[in-house]
């Protein structure tokens, strides 16, 4: 004879552990659409294949006039403000390091490089209704080739969107790298 299953109090189901909601159900939840779902990541790919291809200018344009990159030594820092980072710079530093590793006689540059980007788990977390600025979280995975050895970063991004004239550009882009505290033969050349 089967016996009837026991509803869950309240209180059993108050302690439930919460379940992380979907990509999905966080841009419904959020008034995305598929629209600007599809934008958000054309614009992280843009960013991607403009490293991978040392198109430096065109990875810069991709930023706002007051745009931010910011990569800070660990997950807990809130603000780049006297406070040490990998990275920390608006478009005017970013066109100063682009002039620095295309110069021809950067010895930095000499041996021959190049990396691959993967971009994924583009999820859009806000949307200001006012503004239509938009929060995006992702994740990232990066291979370079330097002097036939192969170095791999990976971590996540935390993207400001705001839309212009010009489409969507970044108005900051955190990275947030696992292994920023890994020793490294030599620093960091471009943005990860």
């Amino acid at each position: 004879m089967a016996t009837k299953a026991k509803k869950p109090s309240r209180k059993a189901a108050a302690k439930k552990p919460a379940v992380k909601r979907s990509a999905s159900a966080v841009r419904r939840a959020n008034g995305a659409t598929h629209d600007t779902q599809r934008e958000v990541e054309e614009l992280l790919y843009r960013q991607a294949e403009a490293l991978d291809s040392k198109a430096w200018q065109e990875f810069i344009d991709l930023f706002t006039d007051d745009g931010m990159y910011w990569m800070p030594p660990a997950p807990h820092y809130t603000t780049w403000d006297g406070m040490p980072s990998i990275f920390a710079e608006d478009r005017d530093m970013m066109t100063v390091r682009m002039k620095r590793v295309s110069h021809p006689r950067a010895w930095s540059q000499q041996a021959e490089w190049g990396t691959n980007h993967v971009v994924s788990n583009v999820v859009i977390e806000k949307i200001d209704p006012k503004s239509g600025d938009i929060q995006v979280r992702s994740r990232f995975h990066v291979v370079e080739l330097r002097r036939d050895e192969l170095r791999h970063f990976a971590g996540s991004y935390r993207h400001h969107l705001r839309r212009t004239k010009h489409g969507l550009r970044v108005k900051l882009q955190r990275v947030d790298m696992v292994n920023a505290q890994a020793p490294y033969e030599y620093v960091l050349q471009v943005w990860v």
